[in-house]
């Protein structure tokens, strides 16, 4: 399946097992959604368990919240990540906050299509990741393969709490992998997309595709692992400290703005806990803390490419 219907298919298989499963979104039902994840969904579950909504975020997420307290288990759509400003109060104050406030669980999925690659400019290219990272009682999960955007969506469906769902639009249907068929949830843990020893490169969403990449380039001189972190929140601390503990040297690679970025907790963690065990300076690369541009000449040139990564490798390496 490539990542899109993996997406699809996760979301059908959840709402065939627990009819308490909705989706709530713009133009998801016979449109089948901005990027046509639903297509399919509202002809064999209905209207009432895939609801067209207003243009309104806030209402969205709200109305989400709601229905999660209720007993329901919904699952809404951003058709760009960028748009979910317009509802964060609702994700961030009444949706992270109500177990807190209440003792009520809130199981519900903000889905969040992000990321830039595509010509979006400022308003359809951003990774807002980091702003639901800072927020209590938010998970924020990342996944970069079909396998996984199907169990980390059914886990994500699961859970009893908030989840921010990260889906890179660039993997929509550029990456394909085997999926397992029927219901399955994969955990919110990192996992070693590629073994080594040699210098650990940490990513997520699409950039682990970017540091596979630079690792296979880099075969013939070195043996590089690359962790796939997966979750943002919770973060998997332990699986990053064995990775440096095996490698002693780090390259964080984050499509999202440099400043407060996830690859910065990941490099707070490493030096708070790992600093004896490093062997060269952690490393990051990141996009600059700029509004990605429109133009296609100007937007390679700000995002992490696998250029970049192999230079930063390289000059890591040779450290």
């Amino acid at each position: 399946m490539t990542y899109l219907q993996a997406i699809t298919d996760g979301l059908r298989e959840e709402m065939r097992a627990d009819e308490r499963v909705l989706l709530l979104g713009e133009d998801i039902g016979a449109f089948g959604g901005a990027f046509k994840a639903t297509v399919g969904l509202q002809e064999e579950f209905g209207s009432d368990r895939v609801q067209d909504t207003p243009i309104a975020e806030a209402a969205i997420i709200g109305t989400s919240v709601g229905a999660a307290i209720a007993g329901l288990r919904p699952v809404c759509e951003m058709q760009f990540s960028d748009f979910v400003a317009c509802g964060f109060d609702q994700l961030v104050n009444v949706a992270g906050k109500i177990h807190y406030r209440t003792g009520l669980a809130a199981p519900m999925v903000v889905r969040l299509p992000t990321g830039g690659g595509f010509g979006g400019g400022p308003f359809h290219s951003q990774n807002p990741e980091a702003w639901f990272m800072h927020a209590p009682g938010l998970k924020v999960v990342a996944p970069s393969t079909p396998e996984d955007a199907k169990g980390m969506l059914i886990g994500a469906i699961r859970d009893p709490n908030p989840v921010c769902f990260l889906e890179h639009k660039n993997l929509y249907r550029r990456v394909k992998g085997d999926v397992p068929e029927g219901t399955y949830a994969t955990p919110f843990e990192a996992r070693i997309a590629r073994p080594g020893r040699d210098l650990t490169i940490v990513a997520y969403g699409a950039m682990v595709h970017a540091a596979l990449t630079v690792a296979e380039q880099l075969a013939p001189e070195a043996d590089v692992e690359v962790l796939d972190l997966r979750s943002l929140v919770p973060l998997d601390e332990q699986a990053i400290l064995e990775s440096v503990s095996r490698t002693s040297k780090v390259l964080i690679v984050d499509e999202a703005n440099e400043t407060c970025a996830a690859g910065a907790q990941v490099a707070a963690l490493i030096a708070e806990q790992a600093f004896d065990q490093l062997d060269g300076p952690i490393r990051r690369i990141a996009t600059p803390d700029a509004p990605i541009p429109f133009s296609p000449t100007l937007e390679p040139a700000v995002l992490p490419t696998p250029d970049r990564i192999l230079e930063a490798a390289r000059e890591l390496l040779a450290y």
